[in-house]
């Protein structure tokens, strides 16, 4: 039912989380845009097979949104990294039926000509202190379409959580793909290995 689409590194601003990855890949950041609803903007990544990798910070010229902003960038605070997975679905309603409770509501959202729904956290948080992908609905274009080639591939995605056996649970029914895998640790941490150019490097 749900497909990994995207990995978002939360930074402080947009250059410290473009340092941060153009260190860890060895690749140059594409332009992205502004999320007006949330107060933020973004930088982009294309990543093979359909996916790709998003810098996302809060937008200093944009006004205060009337809601929690995404990915939790409101409690954001220190260097820049990997802070949330995301993964699409077809039917977002559905997905949120069988997701953990606090997973969100769905949200219509756009940026200039790309429109889609996602489900946002009430207090900006997914479930299991952010380990739970975000979800969310493409409604025609995907972004990952439009980026340059890097040259970069994932090749796993490490989520560590101190629940990770019930964490393994909640995604039983809804996801299966082997570069996922959840593993047991003292603290949420995400870290992604990625195939480059210059060979394997892990962005954290």
């Amino acid at each position: 039912m749900l497909e990994l689409d995207h990995l978002a590194v939360a930074a402080e601003t947009l250059e410290a989380g473009r340092a941060h990855v153009e260190a860890a890949l060895g690749v140059a950041m594409q332009p992205g845009g502004q999320h007006g609803h949330f107060g933020t903007h973004n930088l982009l990544l294309g990543l093979s097979d359909g996916l790709y990798l998003e810098v996302i910070a809060v937008d200093p010229a944009a006004a205060p949104p009337a809601v929690p902003r995404w990915f939790d960038l409101d409690r954001f605070a220190g260097h820049p990294r990997m802070g949330t997975w995301i993964c699409r679905c077809d039917d977002l309603d559905a997905a949120l039926a069988q997701a953990p409770a606090g997973a969100g509501a769905p949200v219509d959202l756009a940026r200039g000509d790309l429109r889609w729904r996602m489900a946002v956290a009430a207090d900006g948080r997914m479930p299991f202190d952010g380990a739970f992908p975000a979800l969310i609905q493409w409604q025609g274009a995907h972004p990952a379409a439009r980026l340059a080639p890097s040259g970069c591939r994932l090749r796993r995605l490490i989520v560590t959580h101190p629940e990770a056996e019930a964490l393994r649970a909640a995604l039983a029914d809804l996801l299966t793909d082997p570069r996922v895998v959840i593993a047991a640790g003292d603290d949420l941490q995400l870290r992604a290995e990625i195939e480059t150019p210059h060979g394997l490097r892990v962005l954290e």
